[in-house]
């Protein structure tokens, strides 16, 4: 039997990015994952890890080097190309290896989210949307067809939308499932941009993805990414209580919570098979 693959995009991860509730699980989980098989099926894994290269990410602390045969197309975000570049490190101990989505406009020389005095960057849906299509514009080229695509963080949360758009497309995802990961840490106060609507036009977003993007927010963004996801993994003892309410009226497959982390990890990957044959489009 072949190994099933996992995509893993991640709003951040440890140690490229400071120590927090996301950065950490998008850190210990696919090392997990990569290193633990199936009792049942005696298979691993294989798998492919995202996260923006923000400008905290030093290229040559981390050994980064540009991956020449995925960077160099131009992403149409708000009707201007924008550059993709792609770079890749590797995590120190496991080695796993890191993809990093880079832009010289939207991350080279930005922190994460926020500017130095900590006010939310007014064009981060554009920088969302850049990141998420880049990541799986890399993966069409890298020709390596994921099973299931694992997000975490609300920077990372478009993939379910773009996943559908682009089904419509090429067949490259047909059969691709998604579980995305509510946390408790991640919330934003703050709206995006009153020009959001026209950007997702840009992107071929229907009345419906509109509809669901509408209140420009935190929780606008995660439901409309609940909305088009397999399954949704609370991996936070403080997770939105609106999103999960949300997730299981929807009747989505969710797996709660569990705070010994071992067995959590070991629960969400039998959780990704049951995702996998779920049959659900």
């Amino acid at each position: 039997m072949q190994k099933r693959r996992i995509l893993f995009v991640n709003q951040e991860i440890s140690p490229f990015s400071k120590e927090t509730e996301i950065s950490k699980f998008a850190h210990d989980l696919p090392e997990y994952i990569q290193s633990h098989k199936d009792k049942d099926t005696k298979e691993g894994r294989e798998i492919r890890t995202f996260m923006p290269r923000y400008s905290y990410v030093h290229e040559i602390k981390n050994q980064l080097h540009e991956v020449i045969r995925l960077s160099g197309m131009n992403l149409i975000i708000n009707t201007i190309d924008h550059q993709l570049i792609i770079k890749v490190g590797s995590m120190p101990k496991s080695k796993t290896q890191v993809y990093f989505v880079d832009n010289d406009e939207y991350f080279a020389d930005r922190e994460s989210i926020r500017d130095e005095q900590g006010v939310f960057f007014p064009d981060n849906d554009e920088r969302m949307m850049f990141f998420n299509r880049g990541s799986l514009e890399a993966v069409r080229k890298l020709a390596w067809k994921p099973n299931l695509i694992h997000t975490n963080g609300w920077f990372a949360s478009m993939i379910p939308f773009y996943i559908r758009r682009f089904n419509k497309e090429d067949i490259f995802f047909n059969g691709t499932k998604i579980v995305v990961s509510i946390f408790g840490s991640d919330a934003f106060d703050e709206q995006f941009s009153d020009l959001m609507e026209k950007k997702l036009r840009h992107e071929g977003a229907t009345a419906k993805d509109r509809l669901l993007y509408g209140g420009r927010d935190y929780i606008s963004t995660m439901r409309t990414a609940i909305t088009y996801a397999h399954g949704i993994v609370i991996a936070s003892p403080n997770a939105d209580k609106q999103l999960v309410e949300y997730a299981k009226a929807n009747k989505k497959n969710v797996l709660e919570y569990n705070p010994n982390t071992d067995e959590f990890f070991r629960q969400i990957n039998k959780f990704y098979d049951v995702v996998i044959g779920s049959g659900k489009k």
